[in-house]
């Protein structure tokens, strides 16, 4: 009889850790755990457009935005690829300041006889051109987008869809990032992610999240 593969050994040499459901995937079907691994390798681990900096602060962005806590990984991953303390925190602060646009938008909704948003929006942006210190433009706009995508707030995901193609931002690397939501936060937050990004093409002619006839 062939000898069974070690799947929670793989799974734990991979990341240097075992969640609590690797061991209930494995414990339900260790063939599903292997599956989700394989999955997991390729969402993840695997080049795409995005260099390692780009993924691991976009990975930043959303795990502050989801005060994820387990999300330890991707700093050991950000210092693997070069990224030091200072690139690191200011990938957490463009995700605060990301925040910082709910303050405003009630602002808006509860005193718009004072503010409008247009003026509220403008100090929104300057504040988070401070705040995203030396990350390059178009990747702080990229990490942005998932940030507010991870929190589903579709108007700040307009802002700054627009902002990232403005800047040279292209659809597959937008895409790439957006896709770590799914993996981060699940189909439901996902979907509200692309039917936010369809609507800002519709609206503002940047390019749709895919093909028509993908």
């Amino acid at each position: 009889m062939p000898k069974q593969p070690d799947i929670l050994g793989v799974v734990r040499r991979k990341r240097g850790y075992l969640l609590s459901y690797h061991r209930l995937l494995y414990d339900i079907d260790p063939e599903l755990l292997q599956a989700y691994d394989a999955f997991y390798t390729r969402f993840t681990l695997a080049d795409k457009v995005l260099s390692p900096v780009e993924k691991e602060t976009v990975w930043i962005a959303l795990i502050a935005a989801t005060r994820a806590r387990i999300g330890t990984i991707h700093l050991k991953r950000a210092a693997k690829a070069g990224m030091g303390k200072n690139a690191i925190a200011d990938a957490f602060a463009l995700a605060a300041a990301c925040e910082s646009l709910d303050a405003l938008r009630f602002s808006v909704n509860a005193f718009d006889a004072w503010v409008d948003e247009p003026r509220l929006v403008k100090r929104y942006l300057r504040a988070f051109d401070v705040a995203r210190g030396r990350t390059r433009p178009k990747l702080a706009e990229i990490a942005a987008v998932v940030a507010h995508a991870g929190q589903r707030r579709a108007a700040g995901m307009r802002i700054h869809l627009k902002r990232a193609f403005k800047a040279g931002a292209k659809r597959a690397q937008l895409a790439e990032a957006l896709s770590f939501v799914l993996l981060h936060c699940g189909g439901p937050t996902m979907l509200a992610a692309m039917d936010a990004w369809i609507a800002a093409a519709r609206k503002d002619g940047i390019p749709a999240p895919f093909r028509r006839n993908a």
